[in-house]
């Protein structure tokens, strides 16, 4: 048993042998039944080794080779095989088919000689080296092919396989094939071996040769049949495998599986065999130009290729692979295709971006259009071979121009058509732009200033919305708007100018009066360019403000025309004419041209100064020289710490003259020092000429004090240093302050800048290293001023190049930048003349404090503003200085052509003839004049001297020998520029510019509220006494008489010893800007207002100085200015207050006569002369409530109104009560103090809430509408504009924070103006969330307003306001209610009905603009609202319709009531409105003071 067990390993071997139908073409047709396709796949299964062709026509020596062997049978190999229990077997594979000579077409000769039924039912099979058959193309090329014998040259064959062709036979009968096969197994079955019926090629099967098959299968005893298909590799080794375990009994019986659900397993594991192979390509081959043979190496070991390759061939996987060459070649094409398309478009815009160019030219010609463009090879590239995506141009990367053959494909058409699209809609944007421009600069509603929201309802139409955003339309509206505001204020400037007489009239001051104020704003009323900026009234005002700012505070940068300015332009020409002495005379100018020195007295006890100094010192180079902005300066330190009063501690000594001061305090005694000394040495100075110390720039800074960090003593020393600052009117420096630490260090960065300042303040106030001598200044024998208008349109060089040209002109040896010595032949001598060539604003201060032997005015015959200036400036001038006017023309022509060239001639040469003066004519076209014309006027000079220096002389020598207070008082002398050294704002560190005149300094006094100040320091020691005591000695103390030298023995010499101290004209400037902290409270009253809209906080111990700041629209820059006595309080410093003094001159110097003025002489001038005695010397507004108060308790003999002011006892008691009318009432009790609340950290509980929140049913309206409402009614009825004119903003703002801490905040004590509470109630309505017309109502609204019919719609309105929500229908109800009395009022306050709508509804309705829908509809709301106005009566309170006398049916003034519901005195039987509060009649002052104006004009 266990041997025949080994035996059974073995592995068995089977001969099976293929038959079926063979012979010749008649007998099987025109090709066989697939016998040795069905061998081929069986033996040799993978696609590349299958062979479809097998032929059986051979010629004689195929047949006789080895592979056929003179046989009529095929072997086809041995084959290894597992079978379905996993048993390996082999099989031997023969083949019996019939072949055919090729010459006879009949069946070749063989050994044996029996018809193929009997040959192929042989089982014993011999042919001696007979090899394997592969394929046709095998037979005589078999060297080519493997060689492999049939095993022992014979086989004996263990079954049959009966082949049947189910397919559609060429030439062939399948009932003769069956006939066949019947007969062939008829002849099988006798040798009894097992027999398989295989139905061949069932790819192609028939039906009804499938079944005829199986049937005649089922005719056979135990005959089983298999469906294949050799092709498809379908059930082949199923047949096989079938008759193997028929031969075999042992084995189980095999399933067969019929054909189609064979192929769908064999064509789901093609499938699967593909998807991997098809992954595997695209993973190997990213490019399209790869090739096969690279490829398929790369791929040969992959079991994904391998698979593949088996299933189908390798012709089949090239074949995918080249598919994915294509596809990438494709892609490559397209991602070509689309950058070049997407570049087209901007070749297009580069090549033809005008449309007039190709407007109606089709693709093709605009085609050859672009090849004649220059830059057309830059964008396209012309290939010789065409299509571009055929070409090799597609793999060339490096070149991105655009094929031009692209230009004839649809895209690219399509392309050409957008571009054209785009141009012409560009066109049509462009001109929809150009058309709403146009629409602006026409529109007669678009004024400066007019919000877009208001100004889009006149200007926009459909068009425009249908073309560009509204977005582009704001822009362009915001850039108009910025022109028009731009040229508005340009022009207003030009007013302001062209009015220069009444500004210098009013002798404005650094806190003008609301008096002067409202003047300033009646005389400008009417004028349109003053109207044009009606809704800019914060811009307006501002402008205003630093107008007056330059008037009062004339410099190179507060000039209009800056940089422009005349000075700067003069200080440029004569620089490059001249090498200025003072340059030359330079110390150490040979070895270091850029260096200069600054002496700097620094002021501290207990060791303060000497550290600073050596802090400062250790800043230096080696030498004691300072670097500032690149430039090398001699730093000469002097710290003092002790008595000033000693040589050895005083300011200035023979060798250093001081150019500026640091005070360091660290405590109150330290301050006190610093006081005291100051006080010292200012006091040591009062008697002499050389006074600059009164002027010293001075800078006090809080240093560290030792051991103590307190916080509440750090505050009080800021405080207590920065009213010291103010009172000495000097810069404070504390720990807060940019760039310095708390602590005794000092930031080099911030001395830098002290140290800047102080150098430039030492330049402009000519103390610049030398100084010219007494002998220098004595050789001029005259001193010519020449004036020209900054701004007017002519050349400073034109007008100077004469006199910079002449041989006689030479450098001036005073060391001005703005002055040069000429020597003339003036009569039988020459004369030394120093010509002065100053802008009128510099030439002010001049006028009287200075001598000057005559004046040369210019001004501009076609500029208003020119003339104006001129005659300003002549108005103080005396009358014994010769004048020389000179009008500068654009020509004769221009001069005939221009009427107001030719008016402004005429009154120049009025003028001159009414002064005595001259005048010639100077046509700017032909500047280049001679200074010949100006002789007769410098002989007029000549004749004049001495009775000029006489008078100025006079004038010097009776302001120094009286003893009235008033001579200190009045430190301008005449000049408006008193003050002129405050900052221009808070970033301002540029001193003003100075002229090259000096003046007789006197002392300017402090303000009068002494006593007050002295309170508010109680308690600090004895600061208070040291500083009180400071005050009352510089206001009372008085220089020694001076002798006068008598007229006879006058000598220019002595005259001219002014001129060795430096110029000092008013008051020094900040060197740098210094932060103050902020304030515990404010008092609104005390706002710089010249109007309400524009205002600042202030301590009530300061006069603020409103500056306007030119980098924001109405922003105001407040500066703090203790001299107020200066301004207005004491003395004004103004003419009338000289002319008042002259009197008690007139006693102490009889000698000379003092001459009159231009203005007494010439009707021309002074034409608001009446303005200057019409105010007093120090208003209400400018003393402040308080502090009026405290001087009407302190004068003796004055009571009522009169006692404001002395001198107006004297005055008319018309005007007075005209000014009594104009002030404000100053009796108002003082707000409480309330700290300072910041925009960014308010939040408020009560705007911006929800309407239920802040109502009750006990209080159904608002507390704050009702406050608003009540104080509207109470005051501001009769204003004219009310909630159209805008409030200021920071005052809504301080409204609405102020009642957001107090509700029961009284609107009345706080003098806010009445646009200012209109506006912030409107604010109320306008932050709420939903609108007080809910969006709800709104439709219902607008649908019954459709309704023709009047009397039905108003019922229709009326029903929709009962469905308002409670709270909602009582405040709207309080609301018209006011508004309807205000309208009762129109012919005072000129609102309507109408106008309240036009600004009402908005902020009711608050509709959506974004639509043009809603665009359309605000007539209708406005409609809407009028209505609810006019009817008031009807909506609210149940009165019948009102009907308007002569008003037209169904226009909106149709329903407007005949008469006021809401008088004073209603008739009972018409209940007046609740929560309404009561009217308040016009107040009887306004036509009071309408008429005492009107007599004022009169006069």
């Amino acid at each position: 048993m266990m041997m025949a067990r080994k035996q059974d390993v073995r592995i068995p071997t089977y001969n099976i042998s293929v038959v079926g139908l063979s012979g010749t073409e008649k007998e099987k047709g025109q090709c066989g039944i697939g016998k040795s396709c069905l061998c081929n796949r069986f033996v040799r299964p993978s696609a590349d080794d299958f062979h479809l062709d097998h032929t059986s026509v051979l010629s004689t020596s195929d047949f006789g080779g080895r592979v056929v062997n003179n046989d009529h049978f095929l072997y086809w190999g041995e084959v290894s095989r597992s079978l379905e229990d996993c048993v390996e077997c082999k099989m031997h594979i023969v083949e019996q088919t019939e072949f055919i000579d090729d010459q006879t077409f009949q069946p070749h000769r063989s050994t044996a000689l029996q018809p193929y039924i009997k040959r192929a039912a042989a089982t014993k099979l011999a042919s001696a080296e007979k090899l394997m058959y592969f394929c046709t193309d095998q037979l005589g090329l078999e060297q080519d092919f493997e060689q492999k014998q049939m095993p022992d040259g014979k086989l004996l064959v263990d079954g049959f396989l009966l082949g049947i062709d189910v397919s559609r036979g060429m030439n062939r009968n399948f009932d003769d094939q069956l006939k066949f096969v019947s007969n062939l197994y008829n002849q099988l079955a006798k040798t009894k071996k097992p027999i398989v019926v295989v139905l061949t090629k069932c790819d192609e099967g028939v039906e009804r040769y499938i079944r005829d098959a199986h049937t005649f299968a089922l005719s056979k005893k135990n005959l089983q049949v298999v469906e294949t298909s050799a092709r498809s590799n379908v059930n082949v080794d199923l047949a096989f495998s079938t008759l193997v375990q028929l031969i075999d009994k042992s084995r189980g019986k095999t399933k067969i599986i019929p054909y189609f659900e064979a192929l769908k397993q064999q064509s789901q594991q093609i499938a699967t065999a593909k998807d991997k192979y098809e992954w595997l390509v695209s993973r190997i081959v990213k490019n399209h130009n790869e090739n096969w043979l690279n490829v398929s190496r790369k791929m040969q070991a992959s079991p994904e290729y391998q698979d593949y390759v088996y299933l189908e061939g390798t012709q089949k996987a090239k074949k995918l692979f080249l598919q994915h060459i294509h596809r990438l070649k494709h892609e490559h094409i397209e991602r070509r295709r689309k950058l070049y398309l997407a570049a087209l478009p901007l070749a297009f815009e580069a090549l033809i971006p005008n449309l007039d160019e190709v407007d109606h030219l089709s693709c093709i010609k605009a085609k050859k259009l672009l090849e004649t463009k220059p830059e057309f090879l830059k964008w396209f590239v012309v290939l010789e071979e065409t299509p571009w995506d055929a070409t090799s141009h597609i793999d060339n990367m490096e070149n991105e121009r655009i094929p031009f053959d692209l230009m004839d494909t649809v895209p690219a058409e399509q392309l050409y058509e957008t571009h054209l699209e785009k141009l012409r809609n560009e066109r049509k944007r462009a001109e929809m732009r150009k058309a709403f421009k146009e629409n602006l600069e026409t529109s007669p509603f678009i004024t400066p200033g007019k919000p877009w929201e208001e100004a889009r309802s006149f200007i926009m139409n459909e068009d425009f919305y249908q073309w560009l955003e509204e977005s582009v339309y704001m822009d362009i509206y915001g850039k108009h708007q910025k022109q028009i505001i731009d040229r508005a204020k340009e022009e207003f400037q030009e007013l302001l100018l062209e009015y220069s007489e009444l500004f210098y009239e009013l002798e404005l001051d650094a806190k003008p009066s609301k008096e002067k104020m409202g003047v300033i704003q009646d005389v400008l009323g009417e004028e349109q360019r003053f109207k044009a900026l009606q809704k800019l009234q914060a811009e307006r005002d501002a402008l205003i403000l630093k107008h007056i700012h330059f008037v009062y505070h004339p410099t190179k940068e507060t000039c209009p025309s800056c940089p422009a300015c005349v000075d700067a332009k003069i200080e440029h020409l004569i620089s490059s004419r001249f090498i200025r002495p003072s340059d030359r005379n330079q110390k150490n100018s040979l070895s270091d041209p850029n260096i200069d020195r600054i002496n700097l007295v620094i002021l501290g006890k207990d060791g303060l100064a000497r550290e600073l100094a050596n802090e400062i010192r250790a800043l230096c180079t080696n030498d004691d020289k300072y670097v500032i902005d690149g430039k090398m300066y001699e730093l000469s330190l002097r710290p003092i710490e002790g008595n000033v009063r000693l040589p050895v501690n005083s300011f200035q000594t023979p060798t250093f003259q001081p150019h500026g001061c640091l005070c360091l305090y660290n405590s109150k005694e330290s301050l006190s020092y610093v006081v005291e000394s100051i006080e010292k040495s200012r006091e040591s100075t009062l008697g002499r000429r050389d006074n600059h110390l009164v002027h010293l720039p001075l800078t006090l800074i809080l240093v560290n004090k030792r051991g103590d960090t307190s916080g509440e003593t750090l505050h009080s020393l800021i405080q207590q240093g920065q009213q010291i600052a103010s009172k000495l009117q000097c810069v404070f420096l504390d720990p807060a302050s940019a760039g310095i630490g708390y602590g005794r260090n000092i930031n080099e960065k911030q001395i830098s800048q002290v140290l800047k300042g102080l150098l430039d303040s030492k330049r402009n106030l000519n103390l610049v290293s030398s100084t010219a001598s007494i002998k220098d200044l004595a050789d001029v024998d005259l001193r010519i001023v020449m004036c020209l208008m900054c701004g007017d349109p002519f050349s400073a060089d034109d007008i100077l190049s004469p006199v910079l040209q002449s041989q006689t002109c030479k450098s001036s040896h005073c060391g001005s930048s703005n002055s040069v010595l000429l020597e003339l032949p003036i009569g039988l001598h020459k004369k030394r003349i120093e010509l002065s060539v100053l802008s009128y604003h510099s030439s002010f201060s001049i006028r009287k404090s200075r001598l000057v032997h005559g004046y040369i005015v210019f001004y501009s015959a076609k500029r208003k503003a020119s003339l104006a200036m001129l005659r300003a400036f002549l108005c103080e001038v005396q009358d014994i200085i010769p004048i020389q006017l000179v009008a500068l023309t654009d020509g004769a022509i221009d001069v005939l052509d221009n009427d107001l060239s030719r008016e402004q001639l005429t009154e120049g040469e009025e003028i001159a003839q009414e002064i005595d003066g001259r005048f010639t004519s100077i046509p700017c076209s032909q500047p280049q004049h001679k200074l010949e014309i100006f002789h007769p006027f410098f002989k007029d000079v000549v004749e004049k001297k001495n009775i000029i220096e006489a008078t100025h002389m006079y004038d010097n020598v009776a302001e120094a020998c009286s003893t009235t207070e008033e001579v200190f008082n009045s430190p301008r002398a005449g000049s408006p520029l008193c003050n002129s050294n405050m900052q221009d704002s808070e970033e301002d560190v540029e001193p003003p510019s100075y002229h090259l005149f000096r003046e007789d300094a006197t002392l300017p006094s402090l303000s009068k509220d002494h006593s007050k100040f002295s309170m508010e320091l109680e308690g600090n020691d004895g600061l208070s006494f040291i500083m009180s005591n400071f005050e009352s000695k510089l206001n009372n103390k008085v220089p020694p008489p001076v002798k006068p030298k008598p007229p006879v023995h006058f000598e220019i010499t002595k005259d001219l010893s002014y001129l060795d101290q430096g110029h000092r004209e008013g008051q020094r400037k900040s060197v740098s800007s210094s932060p103050w902290l902020p304030q515990d409270g404010f008092d609104p009253s005390d706002y710089a207002e010249p109007i309400d809209a524009v205002v600042k906080p202030r301590n009530e111990e300061e006069n603020i100085y409103s500056v306007p700041h030119d980098s924001t629209q109405g922003k105001i820059i407040t500066i703090r200015n203790i001299n107020k006595a200066q301004s207005n309080g004491s003395g004004n410093g103004s003419d009338s207050e000289m002319d008042t003094s002259s009197l008690e001159r007139g006693r102490k110097v009889s000698a000379v006569s003092k001459p009159v003025l231009y203005r007494t002489r010439c009707t021309r001038l002074g034409r608001f002369a009446s303005y200057r005695t019409s105010f007093s010397v120090g208003s209400d507004d400018e003393l402040g409530p308080i502090r009026k108060k405290e001087e009407d308790q302190a004068s003796q003999g004055y009571k009522g109104d009169n006692a404001v002011i002395p001198y107006e006892t004297d005055e008319d008691p018309r005007r007075r009560n005209i000014l009594r009318s104009l002030r404000r009432n100053t009796k108002k009790p003082k707000p409480k103090p309330r700290p300072s609340i910041t925009k960014a950290t308010w939040e408020s509980n009560y705007f911006g809430v929800p309407l239920t929140t802040v109502v009750t049913p006990e209080k159904p309206i608002p507390i704050f509408i009702e406050r608003c409402i009540e104080y509207i009614e109470a005051t501001g009825l009769s204003t004219e504009g009310i909630y159209r004119v805008s409030g200021n903003k920071s005052e809504m703002e301080s409204l609405q924070r102020q009642f957001d801490q107090d509700h029961n905040l009284d609107l009345a004590e706080k003098d806010f103006t009445v646009n200012t509470v209109a506006g912030a109630m409107k604010s109320f309505f306008s932050e709420l969330p939903d609108p007080l017309v809910p969006y709800s109502m709104q439709i219902d609204l607008v649908e019954a307003h459709k309704i023709n019919d009047r009397e039905q719609k108003l019922h229709a309105l009326k029903e929709v306001l009962k469905k308002f929500p409670k709270e909602n229908h009582e405040v709207f109800k309080y609301v018209i209610s006011h508004l309807n009395k205000v309208s009762h009022n129109n012919k005072v306050n000129l609102m309507t009905s109408e106008n309240l709508s036009i600004c009402f509804w908005p902020t009711l309705m608050r509709p959506d603009f974004s639509s043009m829908d809603a665009l359309t509809a605000t007539r209708s709301y406005q409609t809407i609202i009028e209505l609810f106005i006019q009817q008031c009566p009807f909506f609210f309170y149940n009165r019948p319709i009102s009907e308007p006398p002569g008003a037209a049916p169904g226009s909106p003034s149709a329903v407007a009531p005949t008469v006021p519901f809401l008088t004073s005195t209603p008739a009972p039987s018409q209940p007046s409105p609740p929560q309404s509060p009561p009217p308040t009649p016009q107040s009887p002052m306004q036509p009071l003071l309408s008429s005492q104006l009107q007599a004022e004009h009169t006069l």
